[in-house]
Order: C-alpha cells, then structure tokens, then sequence
C-alpha cells in the first residue's frame, strides 16, 4: 500500500506529501519521478521525487492544486493510500563537479529544483540558488534550498519578499557582471524556463530544463509526452525529463500542454460542485 504518512500544506494550493514506496525510496535518484493514480477512475500523472528516506521507506512529493486530480490528491490525509503509484522513472539529473552552477526554480518547480541542487552541492560545486514566485506567501523550501547552496537569492514579482522581479534578471545581473558560470539548471513555468535559456543562450552557457509535458503511460508507448529537441521528436517520459534548453521548441510545448486546457477546466468545475459523472 502507498499510504500516505505525512502531509503539510505549503501554502494555500501547495501541499507536500510523504507517501510509502520502499523500492522507490531506495533507488531512486536526482531528477527522476512518479506516476500516481488516486484512485480506480483517476488520470495518471507524474510529479518529481523531491526528497526519500530509505531507512522510513518514503518519497516526497510536492504539489499544487490546479486541476481534479490534485484537488483529489490534497482531499487524501495522513493513513489514506494511493490506488497506484509507479517509479522511478525518467532519466536521473547528470550530476558531475562542473564547477559552479545556478539553480534556477519558479513557484512550484523550487520543489523538482531542490533534490538536484542537493545532489549537486554534494558532487563538490559551488551552488548559487536563485527561487522566486508570485508573492511572498508563495515562495517554498526557502530553508532547504538555503542549507544545500552556498549563496540563494529569493525573488517575488510584486516585490513583497527579497528582490523585487523575476529570476531571470537577477541570472541576467550575475552574467553581466562577469561571473563564471559553467552551467545553468532550470525548472518551473514554461515562460520562466523558456526566458532563462534566452538570457544564457549568447554565452554559452548550458541550460538544463525539466519538461512537464502532458504524459499518459509514462513508458514511451503512447507518444503523448512528445517534445521537440533540436529538431526532434523526443518522449519526455523515457528520453527527458530534462533536456538542453536551448534545443527545446518552446512553441510546441506550450502548444501540447493547452490542448485539453478547457476539457480540464471542466472537470475541475465539476469536482467542486459536486459533481461525479463521467
């Protein structure tokens, strides 16, 4: 059973979970994910393993209620279990001593963000953390990312909590002053991702993504989770999750992820009142 042993509400439409996975737990590694099911007539979607513990047997996730699966995950309390839950999955994070990187991670990415910037003060580099979001109230593993970066920056756009923008610019700032960058890992809203690697792309400076593409069977089977990468079709499931930003067809994947955008919104609507057809 997937029981879920812990649960903590991050602010309004974030929760964190711990959830019973004892094989996940012990092999799972930087930047890989799961794929839940809530219950016998749900979706299945993936979300990233933000923290295990191979010694209590859980995983960790983070997720923000935006849709009825979520708003059906965040119904779940502690004692409550998944129907399935499959993983891990998706390539791990590359993680090598490059020297010193920038992690990036907007709103709800700082939770995918955090286990690769773990991994990567670990292998021997310098970590210069750069989160942001909306508003104060919004921003999450503030202290995690803190304890695992040798400087972090915290950014909101209406100026409420630490530097007042977005966390491109203060990326833009740190380049334009001449800071060695040997490469940049960044996670969140497809805009956020999309401008970061604009901001590196005349420098050089390689970019890590994570993409969230729509995906299904999360096997490579149903080519749902499909992206284009340098000019070709990757499967975000079995060849990602990450990729080399500057290669990735932002166009495209903002395109793909709007597509059952109304048939979602529906759904949602209908979870809230009530409302339990198919």
């Amino acid at each position: 059973m997937n029981t879920v042993t812990n649960k903590v509400q991050l602010s309004e439409n974030v929760c964190r979970m711990d959830i019973e996975a004892p094989e996940i737990a012990r092999k799972r590694r930087a930047g890989q994910f799961v794929v839940l099911k809530v219950n016998e007539t749900g979706e299945r979607i993936p979300l990233t393993i933000v923290d295990s513990d191979a010694a209590s047997g859980t995983i960790t996730i983070i997720f923000q209620i935006v849709g009825k699966t979520t708003a059906l995950m965040a119904d779940l309390n502690v004692g409550d279990a998944f129907q399935d839950l499959q993983g891990p999955l998706g390539n791990p994070t590359e993680i090598e001593n490059y020297g010193h990187v920038v992690c990036i991670g907007g709103g709800v990415g700082v939770g995918v963000i955090y286990p690769i910037t773990k991994a990567l003060k670990e292998a021997g580099n310098r970590v210069t953390s750069i989160i942001g979001a909306r508003t104060r109230d919004l921003i999450i593993l503030e202290k995690e990312m803190h304890r695992v970066s040798d400087t972090l920056v915290v950014t909101t756009d209406d100026g409420s909590y630490g530097v007042h923008g977005f966390v491109s610019a203060v990326l833009q700032e740190m380049i334009g002053k001449g800071e060695k960058i040997d490469r940049v890992f960044a996670i969140g809203p497809v805009p956020m991702m999309r401008v970061v690697a604009d901001v590196t792309r005349p420098h050089g400076i390689k970019t890590v993504v994570s993409l969230n593409a729509i995906m299904v069977d999360a096997t490579g089977m149903c080519g749902a989770c499909r992206v284009a990468v340098a000019g070709k079709t990757r499967f975000t499931c079995v060849d990602g999750p990450e990729f080399d930003g500057h290669d990735v067809d932002f166009d495209l994947l903002t395109k793909r992820l709007r597509m059952y955008c109304e048939q979602e919104k529906q759904s949602y609507e209908g979870h809230r009142c009530g409302w339990h057809g198919n």
